[in-house]
């Protein structure tokens, strides 16, 4: 079990940019592969970046790809989400998750595999 502790959110024209954190306790980061999803109104919850416990693998979902950098500080405890050249559509509720990895190449992309959640950061993107 680990708690995640977001922070980064707000509101930021459409073309700006914003870095998400995410910091773990309870246990270290280094002992699970994380992820980033986000919500909007009415839509389903959606993986939008992850990367492996060992960070040699991540993933990106295609509508932010090029736009958005995962990645993660393990001595630091933390994960972050780079989110350059954003967009309306970019607007939603944005969480952190990480799901325990046995195998430290692992990414996960299905919110199925994720164990805990940070409790979630409003990210508005003006127009």
């Amino acid at each position: 079990q680990v708690q995640l502790v977001e922070s980064g959110g707000g509101l930021v024209q459409a073309g700006g940019s914003l870095r998400l954190s995410c910091v773990a306790s309870g246990r270290t980061s280094s002992d699970y592969a994380m992820g980033w999803f986000r919500q909007a109104p009415g839509k389903e919850r959606e993986c939008v970046a992850a990367i492996s416990r060992t960070s040699d693998n991540t993933y990106y979902a295609d509508s932010v790809k090029g736009r958005f950098t995962i990645a993660r500080d393990n001595a630091k405890f933390t994960v972050y989400l780079q989110m350059n050249s954003l967009k309306s559509e970019d607007t939603a509720v944005y969480y952190c998750a990480a799901g325990r990895a046995y195998v430290g190449s692992y990414v996960y992309t299905n919110a199925r595999e994720y164990d805990d959640w940070g409790q979630g950061t409003q990210v508005t993107v003006s127009s």
